[in-house]
């Protein structure tokens, strides 16, 4: 509006001409135009707040890791039952792992913050298929440790299964070398996955906006390979997650069973045995439900943004707008997936035996607080009413 009223009010005698004014106005549109575009373009430049929101989130990620270590290694040092023992070690390596994927990916795309991200020509490189040794790092190490997370929390529930249902076969098959044999299997096969781009089976690129690099989901060349990679990523990832909310369904169903079917027991001592037992199961299967929510929300959005990603680039049914739609709910979906490593550690902060205890104190002390509360109301006033109506009291 300022502009529109310096032309028409300030303006020559000629700028009072509709042709001449109409002009002046077109070319002030454009400019216009041109000045939000790259106002938008600024927008988008990663480097705009990105420093400090990521290196909020690496120091959230490394104290929350940092206190969940202390916790599960007090707990195993002190620990005698090796059903615990065993689930601890699981969740030990869980936070462990959550705590180098938080600390070297996120380091690397802090530092392309910091710099501002690649130049588009290094990007339109490195998706032409030339190689970038930091992009494949990076990519590599987003998904081993995005892999790790999901098949050690496939693990745990369904190690934990067996412990519920089958006690005498889990005592039987589960072991301390059994257990850290399975853990390096996890790891193995999760490595074996994220270097496969490295025998041409798929590739890693930089990503929307140009500052991390991940698996190739948008391009205009994708290949059966990288479509491959994708579906194989992604459906590892999603079977991981099945598994496990069918192992803590079941898990969580017997225990509520024998919690249903529970008599009492003439002898008191093997009654509390039991009982403890009981606890430390659902303690843990507690546990397992708030790691497997958290994956499922985390996870979930970039397991299934990828996949439709490349599979509509591999038809070539992708257009401008459709693109930038893409490149933001993976943008999205990485971000997500990145406070998985973060919420993890508080499962085991927040959803320990001693806190619940104490929650469910303060719960039942509220409970009966205002329950006190509304019977001496109640009894007061049927005294009042009573005394109303007693002749005596009224004389």
């Amino acid at each position: 509006m300022l502009a529109m009223n310096h032309y028409n009010l300030s303006g020559p005698p000629g700028a009072l001409d509709p042709l001449s004014n109409l002009s002046q106005w077109d070319t002030e549109m454009v400019e216009m135009e041109s000045l939000a575009h790259q106002g938008n373009l600024t927008s988008d430049n990663p480097t705009s707040g990105g420093p400090i929101a990521a290196a909020l989130s690496m120091t959230l990620g490394v104290i929350s890791n940092i206190v969940a270590l202390f916790i599960l290694a007090n707990a195993y040092s002190h620990q005698r039952r090796r059903s615990k023992a065993t689930f601890l070690l699981f969740a030990s390596s869980l936070v462990l792992t959550d705590f180098f994927g938080h600390i070297i990916p996120g380091a690397l795309v802090l530092r392309l913050y910091l710099f501002g991200g690649v130049s588009p020509e290094a990007a339109a490189a490195s998706s032409n298929g030339s190689t970038d040794p930091m992009c494949q790092f990076l990519g590599g190490s987003m998904v081993f440790f995005g892999l790790c997370p999901l098949f050690l929390g496939c693990a745990m529930a369904a190690e934990r299964c067996l412990g519920v249902t089958q006690p005498l076969l889990h005592s039987s098959l589960v072991t301390s070398t059994r257990t850290k044999l399975s853990l390096s299997g996890i790891w193995l096969v999760a490595l074996c996955v994220a270097l496969l781009p490295c025998f041409q089976l798929g590739s890693y690129t930089y990503q929307h906006p140009n500052s991390w690099c991940f698996i190739k989901v948008l391009a205009n060349d994708t290949q059966e390979a990288d479509v491959a990679f994708v579906m194989l990523f992604s459906g590892l990832g999603l079977t991981s997650l099945g598994v496990a909310l069918v192992c803590n369904t079941i898990s969580g169903l017997t225990l509520v069973l024998a919690r249903l079917r529970r008599r009492p027991s003439s002898c008191s001592s093997s009654h509390s045995h039991r009982s403890v037992a009981k606890s430390h199961d659902i303690e843990m299967v507690v546990q397992l439900v708030g790691i497997m929510v958290t994956s499922c929300i985390c996870w979930s959005p970039l397991l299934i943004f990828g996949l439709m990603s490349v599979m509509r680039s591999y038809r070539g049914s992708i257009d401008k707008a459709d693109m930038a739609t893409y490149e933001t709910l993976n943008l999205m979906g990485v971000r997500l997936a990145s406070w998985n490593q973060i919420l993890d550690p508080w499962v085991y902060i927040l959803l320990r035996r001693a806190v619940l205890r104490k929650i469910y104190l303060i719960t039942k002390r509220q409970a009966d607080f205002k329950g006190s509360v509304l019977r001496r109301w109640e009894g007061n006033s049927f005294q009042s009413k009573s005394s109303e109506n007693n002749p005596v009291n009224r004389i």
